[in-house]
Order: structure tokens, then C-alpha cells, then sequence
């Protein structure tokens, strides 16, 4: 029986199926981790490099997640509930750290994209589904008062992610909106803002962890904090080698704890999923698993 079956006929199974879901403690005995993250769609963000509609396909994109998750040293995935339903059903998600993206309401492009509504998952949601962790988005315009609400249900996220002792994953961004676009900042001071920003969210930062881009001077920006960090792949333009040579150099920095990486492994430029995937695995990872 394929998905859209098992949805129109049995919707059921889904709920079942999270109940039953084999876990696995959030970090091995490395203490890193790799995660494939699949929730730009719900944004609207489909393209990688040139091609603006890569991400359109549903199928085309669970079998590349399924692929990159039945890869030695990939740990789990992050994404919004459409996604990980699918994932679920497909068996791909056993003994895998499950993270559900949070706020996906700030569409790209959108008049209201830094009002960033909290539109996927809550967290009594994740807890009673048995995820790890909730990520959010949390981008911060000075000059567009709808950073006030993000901000403000961020806090609100952290706290109650928190008090279930579920990862808040937090991505934070000093962010411009030019020619109506929001542009994210990627320098390293105004890395260190958002840092700073997103750190004092909330009434406990004792499971907040961030996840952050990869700037120059990298070194000088992890200074800026002592929670668990993961560094974001991005969508890479030049040749795979020189973004691979970044991702090891940040990842031997005090409170780097691994990298969550979407569009680089699951649409590297030779098409070729599981080794794109295996290297990423071997460098987040090493000889530890």
C-alpha cells in the first residue's frame, strides 16, 4: 500500500506508528551529531542552486531523505509533520533523533515573513509523539516590528520545549529586509548578535542549542557562546570540496557539536546521495562509530 493509501484509507497508522517508533538517546557516545534537515518547503523554498522548483518532487525528495537516513552516522532528521509522517510510514525513522520544525508561518517572499507565526508543531505535540526536539527560526529586523512576535513566541517555545527536557533548537539570524526581500546578515558580528539575541530567549537555556550558519572568522564567533552548537550546511554554489574544507575546520571548535545539513547532501552537484552523505558522516563522525 503506497503513502497517499495508507493516508486516505488508514490515517490511523500514523499515530500508531510514532507510538511505536524505536528511539535512541539524542547523542551517541561521541556526543556529535548529524542531522539531514527537509523543512524548507514549507516556506516555499523549493529551489537549490539554479533550479528554483528542485524540491517540488515529494517522492523524488523521501527518497533521498530515506537514502541519507539508512547512511552509517546519520543521526536523525528535522522537519515539519507532513515530511515526517511520510518518513515514518516508510519505516525510515527507527532509532533515528527526530526533530520537528516549529514555526513555518514567515513564508519566503511574504510581506509578514518576519512575523513568523508558529504555524507546525508544538510542543505537547513533539513530546506526545515522542520527537527530541523542536527547532525555530528566529530571525531578527530591527526595522520590522514583526520581530517582536518571533522573538516573543520563541521565548515562549524554549520554556515549554524545556519543561518536556526536549532540544530547543534555535537558528538564529540578524536579518535586513531590502527591495521587500529578507536578506539574512552573514558577517561575523552580526552572527555574534543574533547569538546573543537568541541565547537570552526565554527562562532557561538548559536546552537550547543553536544552529548557525557557517561564517568567516568562525572562531571569533563561538566565542560568543557555551551552548551546544550545530552549524548549518546551507545551499552551496561553488564546488562541493571548498564547502567540505569549512564544514571540518568549524567543526574542531569548542561548542560545535556536529551539522545539520539539508540541500548540500540531499542535492549535491554530481547527484550522487550517499556519499555526499558519507562524507559529511566520516567528518562529523570520524572513527567514533
Amino acid at each position: 500500500m503506497n503513502l497517499t493509501d495508507i493516508r486516505a484509507r488508514e490515517p490511523q497508522r500514523v499515530a500508531e506508528a510514532w507510538s511505536a517508533r524505536s528511539r535512541r538517546p539524542l547523542l551517541g557516545s561521541d556526543g556529535r551529531l548529524l542531522v539531514v534537515a527537509a523543512d524548507h518547503p514549507a516556506r516555499g523554498a523549493l529551489g537549490v542552486r539554479e533550479d528554483p522548483m528542485a524540491m517540488a518532487g515529494r517522492q523524488d525528495l523521501l527518497d533521498r531523505l530515506a537514502t541519507a537516513l539508512a547512511r552509517p552516522g546519520v543521526d536523525g532528521v528535522l522537519g515539519t509533520a507532513d515530511i515526517l509522517d511520510d518518513l515514518l510510514l516508510m519505516g525510515a525513522l527507527e532509532d533515528k533523533v527526530v526533530v520537528g520544525s516549529m514555526n513555518r508561518g514567515g513564508l519566503q517572499g511574504a510581506s509578514f515573513e518576519l512575523d513568523d507565526r508558529f504555524t507546525g508543531w508544538t510542543a505537547d505535540q513533539l513530546a506526545e509523539r515522542g520527537l527530541d526536539g523542536g527547532k525555530t527560526l528566529t530571525r531578527v529586523c530591527l526595522g520590522d516590528p514583526g520581530t517582536a512576535a518571533t522573538l516573543e513566541a520563541t521565548a515562549q517555545a524554549i520554556d515549554q520545549l524545556a519543561a518536556r527536557r526536549l532540544m530547543a533548537m534555535i537558528e538564529p539570524f540578524w536579518s535586513v529586509r531590502e527591495n521587500g526581500r529578507v536578506r539574512n546578515l552573514l558577517d561575523p558580528d552580526s552572527t555574534i548578535k543574533s547569538i546573543h539575541v537568541a541565547s537570552g530567549l526565554g527562562a532557561t537555556s538548559a536546552y537550547t542549542w543553536l544552529k548557525l550558519p557557517v561564517v568567516d572568522d568562525l572562531e571569533r564567533v563561538m566565542e560568543a557562546t557555551t551552548l551546544p552548537t550545530l552549524l548549518l550546511g546551507g545551499d552551496p554554489k561553488g564546488e562541493p570540496e571548498g564547502t567540505y574544507a569549512s564544514w571540518r575546520k568549524a567543526l574542531g571548535l569548542g561548542p560545535v557539536r556536529g551539522l545539520v545539513v539539508g540541500r548540500a547532501l540531499l542535492y549535491p552537484q554530481d547527484g550522487d546521495v550517499a556519499t555526499a552523505v558519507d562524507i559529511a558522516a566520516e567528518m562529523v563522525h570520524g572513527g567514533a562509530r
